[in-house]
C-alpha cells in the first residue's frame, strides 16, 4: 500500500479515494439482511441488516442436523440406527420425501434426504427420533441456541414451515454455522452433499453454490412466501474460510449471486483492512428489536408468472452486475488486484459433475443389498398400469377434460397459500387415504396430486 501515499498526498485525488472507500463500506438500502464473517475469527467483514430479525424457513434444518449430528457424536444415536416415518411427519407439506408412513429409514440416510432435497417429512423423523416430539426437539433446538448466543433465535419445529415464534437473524445464522464447522468437523460433509439419487430420481442440492462456486463447502437454502429466499453458505480459499448469510432476496439464483458476491468481497478485501471501519465479530453485533420484515405479497403476489418455491431455478430475476451492487461495490479494489469473474457468470452454468449420494429405505446396506434396495424403491416409483376400465373412463370426455381444467385452475392457488399456512394446517390434505387407481373415479385423481405437487418448499 506504500505506493499509494504519495497519491493522497494530492488532494483532489485524497477526496476520490476517500468517496471510493465510503462506497465500499457504506451499506447501501436493501430488503435483503446481508452478512459475510471469517469462520475461524468471527470477524465481520460486511452487515447489512445483519440483526434483523428474520422468518428462517428451511434454514432451520441446520440446527436441526447440529442437533442430531451432536446426539450421533455424543453417543446417544448412530448414523446407522433406524427412525421411523410417523403419520405426522408424512403429512408435512411440501417439499418432502413423500414415504408413507410406518416407512424405516437410517439416520444418516434421513439427514441427506433434509439437506439436500429440504425434505419437511424427514426433518420431523429425525425430530421424533432424537426429541421423541416436534415440541421436545424444539425445546433441544432452543437449548442449543442460548448455549451458542444465538439470542434472537427462536424454533417451534424443526423444518423452517411457517410457525408463530420461528425466528432468526442473519447474525444468529452465522454464529451457528460456526458451530457446524467447530463442533462437528467429522460430520460437517452432511452440509454440503451435491446431489442425492432415490429409486430413479436424481435431486440436486437446492444451493447453487455448491458444485458452481470455486471452495463453496456448505450450509442450506430455504423459503417461505414470508421470508423470501434464505441462503447460508460457506466457501474457502487458500486456507481462508468465510461464511455468507442471504436473508429475503428475490429469487433462488438471486440469493447465490448474492451470495457469492459477499464472499467474494470477503476474499477480494485482504491487505485492504484500513480502508474499512471495524465491525467487530458478529456475537457482538447488536440485536435491532422490531418486527421480521414479511415478504408475503411481494413474493407469492399474483405477479409471479409461477408459484414461488425453494426449488427455484429461475434466473431472470438475475440482476446485472451494475443494478445488483457487483462490480460497483469492487470500483476502488478492482486495478489492485487480478479481475475476477462476475459472480452471476460462476453461477450460470450447470454445477460441476458429481456422483449423487445413493439414499433408500431401510436398514444400512453395502453391496449386492444396497443394489437391490435401489431397485425396490425405483420400483415403487414406477407408475402403475391402468386396467382396461380405467382406460376407457380416460377416453371419456366427461371424465378426462374436468380433472385436467381443475388440476390447472388449483395449481397456482394451492402454492401461493401453502407458503401462510401452519404445519398442522397443511397436513390436513395428506391423511385423506389414496382411492383404487382401478376404480373410474380414479381419473379425479390428478386434482389432488396438483395441490400436493406445486406447493412451495419449506
Amino acid at each position: 500500500m506504500h505506493f499509494l501515499r504519495p497519491l493522497l498526498r494530492n488532494p483532489s485525488l485524497k477526496w476520490i479515494f476517500v468517496g471510493a472507500a465510503l462506497a465500499v463500506v457504506t451499506p447501501r438500502a436493501s430488503a435483503e439482511a446481508l452478512l459475510v464473517v471469517e469462520a475461524d475469527t468471527g470477524k465481520v467483514l460486511q452487515a447489512d441488516n445483519a440483526t434483523m430479525p428474520w422468518y428462517p424457513a428451511s434454514v432451520t434444518k441446520m440446527m436441526t442436523a447440529y442437533v442430531t449430528l451432536k446426539a450421533v457424536k455424543e453417543g446417544r444415536m448412530t448414523l446407522e440406527q433406524l427412525v421411523t416415518v410417523s403419520p405426522v411427519a408424512a403429512s408435512q407439506a411440501p417439499s418432502k420425501m413423500g414415504l408413507r408412513p410406518g416407512t424405516q429409514v437410517t439416520v444418516e440416510n434421513a439427514l441427506a434426504m433434509m439437506l439436500v432435497k429440504s425434505a419437511n417429512d424427514m426433518a420431523v423423523v429425525l425430530a421424533e427420533g432424537v426429541g421423541g416430539s416436534i415440541d421436545g426437539f424444539s425445546a433441544l433446538m432452543n437449548q442449543n441456541a442460548q448455549r451458542l448466543g444465538m439470542t434472537q433465535t427462536s424454533y417451534v419445529n424443526p423444518n423452517g414451515l411457517p410457525a408463530d415464534g420461528q425466528i432468526t437473524s442473519a447474525r444468529d445464522l452465522a454464529i451457528l454455522a460456526r458451530a457446524i464447522i467447530r463442533d462437528l468437523p467429522e460430520y460437517e460433509y452432511f452440509y454440503h452433499i451435491p446431489s442425492i439419487r432415490f429409486g430413479r430420481r436424481v435431486t440436486n442440492n437446492f444451493n447453487h453454490l455448491i458444485g458452481r462456486y470455486p471452495g463453496a463447502d456448505g450450509f442450506k437454502t430455504g423459503f417461505i412466501c414470508a421470508s423470501g429466499y434464505n441462503l447460508v453458505g460457506s466457501a474457502t480459499r487458500n486456507g481462508k474460510r468465510l461464511i455468507a448469510v442471504v436473508l429475503g432476496s428475490s429469487s433462488g439464483h438471486q440469493r447465490a449471486v448474492r451470495a457469492a458476491q459477499l464472499l467474494e468481497r470477503g476474499f477480494a478485501s485482504n491487505g485492504l483492512g484500513w480502508l474499512r471501519p471495524s465491525l467487530g465479530t458478529v456475537d457482538n453485533l447488536v440485536p435491532i428489536d422490531a418486527s421480521p420484515p414479511n415478504l408475503r405479497d411481494e413474493m407469492c403476489g399474483g405477479h409471479r408468472k409461477r408459484p414461488a418455491s425453494d426449488e427455484d431455478d429461475d434466473t431472470t430475476l438475475a440482476s446485472s452486475g451494475s443494478a445488483s451492487g457487483e462490480g460497483s461495490a469492487m470500483f476502488f479494489t478492482s486495478g489492485l488486484q487480478p479481475a475476477m469473474p462476475k459472480a452471476s457468470e460462476m453461477l450460470a452454468g450447470v454445477p460441476a459433475a458429481s456422483e449423487p449420494m445413493v439414499v433408500y429405505t431401510g436398514p444400512k446396506k453395502t453391496g449386492p443389498a444396497l443394489i437391490a434396495a435401489v431397485a425396490v424403491d425405483s420400483e415403487k416409483q414406477t407408475p402403475a398400469k391402468r386396467g382396461k376400465r380405467s382406460r376407457v373412463a380416460a377416453h371419456k370426455p366427461d371424465a378426462a377434460a374436468a380433472p385436467k381444467a381443475d388440476a390447472k385452475a388449483d395449481a397456482k392457488p394451492a402454492a401461493v397459500r401453502h407458503a401462510s399456512v401452519k404445519p398442522d394446517a397443511a397436513a390436513k390434505p395428506a391423511a385423506a387415504a389414496p382411492k383404487p387407481p382401478a376404480k373410474p373415479k380414479a381419473a379425479a385423481k390428478p386434482k389432488t396430486d396438483a395441490k400436493t405437487d406445486t406447493k412451495p418448499a419449506g
